[in-house]
């Protein structure tokens, strides 16, 4: 029989698990599903604690995924950079010693969701909301500069939205910018390569196939109906829906100014 060692190397490694949340408040209109109450992200929180597991910031995961460290961690990420996390999301991450990564959108400061046609407005972060939850430890990362779709964008709004949005990032937080979030999860090999070649270290979107990678990381949508049992599959069902990453890299950054290939 083989050993412990020798057959845990044959077993398939599970894929990262990387929640994707949006807003957190109390709302009856929600035609897009982005929105959790903070009653039930209060009890999402408590039972991955209640299971032995806790939430971190999706570069903390990525670094203990490449230092061998990551059994019993899973991603929290908040995507549009709503205003609402800093109220609602974030005394209840704390509360738990949970971190997660906060993408934004530095073109919208202090704006609202345009982008969707129907539902409420909804208020984002302006920069001392993104640059008090990065002080409170939590990981910021980009958007965009304002939530286009980048697979049907030009290469001018392409570098834009990608390589300025960093630039604004680090001079809001301080800090380097390691993480990228694709709008709508639209992401094919150009937006990828334009990402890589922006400095980002990684990028997430929701369902990314056959580009599944570090810069392409998968994602699973988290909403208001996700009640334990309906976590417990999600979490069970994610190594058959995703394939792991081919390779986690270290986390490596360019400047800013780099060059677009």
């Amino acid at each position: 029989m083989a050993a412990p060692t020798a057959l845990h190397r044959l077993l398939p490694t599970p894929p990262l698990w990387v929640a994707m949340y949006h807003s957190v408040t109390n709302t009856a209109d929600d035609p897009y599903r982005v929105t959790v109450s903070p009653a039930r992200f209060a009890r999402q929180l408590s039972w991955l604690r209640d299971r032995g597991l806790r939430g971190v910031s999706v570069r903390e995961l990525l670094a203990a995924t490449a230092a061998g460290r990551a059994r019993g961690l899973v991603g929290l990420s908040f995507d549009d950079g709503y205003a609402d996390f800093t109220d609602a999301a974030l005394p209840l991450l704390r509360r738990h010693g949970f971190t997660a990564t906060v993408y934004v959108l530095p073109g919208r400061l202090g704006g609202t969701n345009a982008w969707d046609a129907d539902g409420p407005r909804k208020r984002l972060l302006d920069a001392d909301g993104i640059a008090d939850i990065a002080r409170a430890g939590m990981e910021v990362g980009s958007h965009g500069l304002t939530h286009v779709r980048l697979t049907e964008a030009g290469d001018d709004v392409l570098a834009e939205e990608t390589r300025t949005s960093r630039v604004l990032l680090e001079e809001i937080t301080g800090g380097p910018v390691d993480g990228f979030c694709y709008p709508y999860g639209a992401v094919d090999p150009r937006t990828v390569r334009a990402v890589r070649g922006a400095g980002y270290g990684y990028a997430c979107g929701i369902d990314p196939g056959p580009l599944t990678g570090t810069h392409a990381l998968p994602r699973a949508h988290i909403g208001e109906n996700d009640t334990a049992w309906r976590l417990a599959a999600k979490l069970a069902l994610h190594p058959l829906r995703r394939r792991r990453p081919a390779a986690l890299l270290p986390l490596r950054t360019r400047p800013a100014s780099a060059v677009l290939r």
